[in-house]
């Protein structure tokens, strides 16, 4: 049965919304990547694994990163695959810096910039050092912000900043990669002075922005919402309003409640079974814990960029256990 969404909407535009034209060009051109390997099992069962693991989100595994923010959904998927591998961090209360965060992401994609990584912990830490120890909830929940909604906080600086400079915001923002947010921020002198900038003409902007552009943006209700409980605010206390809002992590739909976030039944539940199957693993690594050791700080070495679906799952898996087994070693 067709959904009222599907339903509403012409076939082109249906298509596009889902970007079936990405994925499809992406699975082309892993089959013309692994032909030799795929021949030996046929092109339909391929394809048929292929848009299986899109559906699952284990799609996006050590895939470059011009891939894993190429689509909303792709976005999604990997918040959701960082979260499971390396929830534990956060369920034994480790601490760790913003490099040691970028390590953990470039495990399940090796060229993830750094300073989106970065722009992240600058949510969490404000005028803090950049070494200083963030928890995983709060890096997690902010990264999730900066990084599903990047393009749309790249405008939202660039108004912030015509607002505090006294300019008409209400102009066509087009973002580069050189307005950092970081580079846009006004200095301490200025913070202290300005004490940022008006919320319901900082709203008025950023309404007409959701207007203007295409790309994922909160809803504008709930940004409504977060800017009608102050009457000024600066733009990285905006950043951590919105990463703490329940309504919009709902709305994005990657992660779970911040009370929920270390508990994952399903995820649990097949790396018991996984491990079960590997026989003395779990005798050894609980008769020796100080043979465990953090993960590599150094991106691995990437091989094909396809994996079937069943490959996904058991790496995806395999990163949650090899995270277990070091917090075990820390505490």
């Amino acid at each position: 049965m067709l959904s009222p969404e599907r339903l509403a909407l012409p076939d082109y535009e249906y298509l596009a919304q889902r970007h079936v034209l990405t994925y499809m060009e992406d699975a082309v051109c892993q089959l013309l990547e692994n032909k030799e390997d795929i021949s030996q099992y046929g092109i339909a069962r391929f394809f048929t694994e292929y848009f299986n693991s899109v559906c699952q989100g284990t799609h996006i595994l050590f895939r470059e990163f011009s891939f894993i923010q190429a689509t909303p959904h792709n976005r999604a998927s990997f918040l959701r695959a960082f979260w499971r591998c390396f929830r534990t961090v956060g369920k034994n209360g480790d601490l760790l810096t913003m490099r040691e965060y970028h390590c953990l992401l470039q495990l399940l994609c090796p060229d993830f910039p750094l300073e989106l990584t970065q722009k992240a912990a600058r949510i969490v830490l404000m005028d803090d050092a950049m070494d200083c120890l963030m928890s995983f909830s709060d890096f997690l929940f902010a990264f999730q912000i900066q990084f599903y909604y990047s393009e749309f906080l790249e405008s939202v600086a660039a108004i912030y900043q015509d607002l505090l400079a006294g300019k008409n915001p209400n102009t066509v923002i087009v973002p580069t990669s050189s307005s950092g947010q970081h580079r846009q921020r006004p200095t301490v002198g200025e913070a202290s002075v300005l004490e940022g900038v008006e919320a319901s003409l900082f709203y008025q902007c950023l309404e007409n922005l959701c207007d203007r552009h295409k790309y994922s943006c909160p809803p504008p209700a709930l940004v409504k919402e977060v800017l009608s409980n102050v009457q000024r605010l600066t733009f990285y206390g905006f950043l951590v309003a919105l990463s703490k809002h329940h309504g919009i992590n709902q709305a994005l739909g990657a992660l779970p409640d911040k009370g929920d976030l270390m508990h994952d039944p399903a995820t649990d539940e097949e790396l018991e079974r996984l491990l079960a199957q590997i026989p003395g693993l779990v005798n050894s690594a609980t008769a020796n814990p100080e043979a465990s050791c953090l993960p590599s700080r150094t991106p691995p070495r990437v091989g094909s960029p396809w994996r079937p679906l069943h490959h996904a799952r058991k790496l995806d898996a395999e990163s949650d256990g090899s995270t277990e087994e070091t917090d075990e070693s820390e505490t």
